[in-house]
């Protein structure tokens, strides 16, 4: 007998201060990656899933975004920024975050 299936997980790789497309308010948005693995004898295998999305926190809207987007996004204000940065890995006096609009 055989035990197989599947284990989602979600991790959450940056807060971005972003314009929504759906409420139109500046307000943080979770830059987020899900991956789906194929599980044997509940043990995770490998992933044969992953998709990227942002979430406003203020009305809760989900736009998926491609991964290049997402690198970008992540490039541009995500958490863990060099010397110097501030709380959410921007630095101090940084300008705000141009917002995000999907073409």
């Amino acid at each position: 007998m055989i035990i197989f299936g599947t284990k989602g997980y979600l991790y959450q790789l940056a807060i971005l201060t972003l314009v929504c497309g759906r409420c139109g308010n500046p307000s943080a948005h979770t830059l987020r990656k899900r991956v789906n693995k194929f599980t044997l004898f509940f043990v995770p295998l490998f992933p044969f899933s992953t998709k990227y999305a942002t979430q406003c926190t203020f009305c809760g809207a989900e736009q998926q975004v491609s991964k290049e987007q997402a690198e970008q996004l992540q490039a541009q204000g995500g958490m863990g920024g060099g010397p110097g940065a501030g709380p959410g890995g921007q630095a101090y006096g940084a300008s705000p975050q141009q917002p995000y609009q999907q073409p």
